[in-house]
Order: structure tokens, then C-alpha cells, then sequence
């Protein structure tokens, strides 16, 4: 079992234990980590590995935002790192009480790419055609990414299991 971290994140993957299959053939990933987890599975399959499912917990999917909006995200994160990546953790966890998480070192070109990162629909067919079994889970209450737009995108492709009192962290409470 193979899981990636989430933006500016590590080892938060506890917060996933309920869902994780526990195989060496799952790839996972949390958010920002839900693009690796992905990417990571094609290049696998490409290079004949073997993948049985790929669990993708809150993907970040921000396709449907405008370019303002990113453009805002990147500026208020040049302008002071510390104070974004806090508001963001906190908005993580919304509507609920924050929990305490681990902090990896983030640099921007990351936040680029998740707000920028584009989904590729075909590619998530060719992973089902060749056998993976895709899982998506979001929460309804997740203050991070647009969740309507990311369940009607990925509905098409995959098992979609929509937590409707969950946040990011996909946490009830």
C-alpha cells in the first residue's frame, strides 16, 4: 500500500484508516496527494506494475475555479507562507475543531500545481480499462475544494462516496 500526503502535510494518513484498503496492490493519496496517487498508478500501470485500486481521499480539484482565484491563492502565499499554509490547515478541518497535523516543507511551485492540475478524464478510463478500481471520497462540508464539481467529474469513472457531514479530513463530528 502505497499513500501519498496531502499539501504542506505528512503523515495524516491516520486520518484515512477507516477507508484504506490495506494491500500492496491500493495506491492512495489525501488532496494535493490524491495527484500523485494518481500519477504515480499510471506510470506504475505504464511500466507493468500492478495496481488493483487507487483511493483518491478529497482530491484537489480546483478545474473548476477561476484563474482570480488562483491567482489569489499563489499571491496571499508569497506574501506571507506561514499565515496561508495556518489558514489553510485550519480551513482543512471546517466546519469542526482543528486537530494537530504534521507540517512538510512546501514550496510554491507546489500550490501551483494543485490549483492548476487538470484531471484527465481519459486517462482515469484507461486506469478502470486496465482493471483499477477507482474510489473517490468527499466530504460535504470540505471548505478546500468544490466537491459538486469534483463529484459530477468523477462519477463518470469512478465510485464516488460522498460524506455529506465530512470535511476535508473526511472527519465527523
Amino acid at each position: 500500500m502505497k499513500f501519498f500526503s496531502g499539501f504542506s502535510l505528512k503523515n495524516e494518513k491516520h486520518f484515512f484508516d477507516s477507508y484504506i484498503y490495506k494491500s500492496d496492490f491500493t495506491v492512495s493519496g489525501f488532496s494535493y496527494g490524491a495527484i500523485k496517487a494518481f500519477e504515480f498508478t499510471c506510470k506504475a500501470l505504464e511500466g507493468g506494475k500492478r495496481v488493483d485500486t487507487l483511493q483518491l481521499f478529497s482530491p484537489a480539484f480546483f478545474q473548476s475555479k477561476n484563474e482570480k482565484f488562483k491567482k489569489l491563492q499563489l499571491m496571499a502565499y508569497r506574501k506571507n507562507e506561514n499565515v496561508y499554509l495556518q489558514q489553510f490547515i485550519n480551513a482543512c478541518f471546517l466546519p469542526y475543531e482543528r486537530k494537530e497535523v504534521e507540517r512538510s516543507v512546501t514550496v510554491l511551485e507546489e500550490l501551483d500545481e494543485l490549483l492548476n492540475y487538470e484531471w484527465d478524464i481519459q486517462k482515469l478510463h484507461v486506469l478502470a480499462d486496465k482493471g483499477v478500481t477507482i474510489e473517490v471520497y468527499l466530504g460535504g462540508q470540505d471548505q478546500i475544494v468544490d466537491t459538486k464539481s469534483a463529484k459530477e467529474f468523477f462519477l463518470d469513472v469512478a465510485t464516488v462516496t460522498y460524506i455529506k457531514e465530512a470535511n476535508h479530513f473526511l472527519q465527523l463530528f
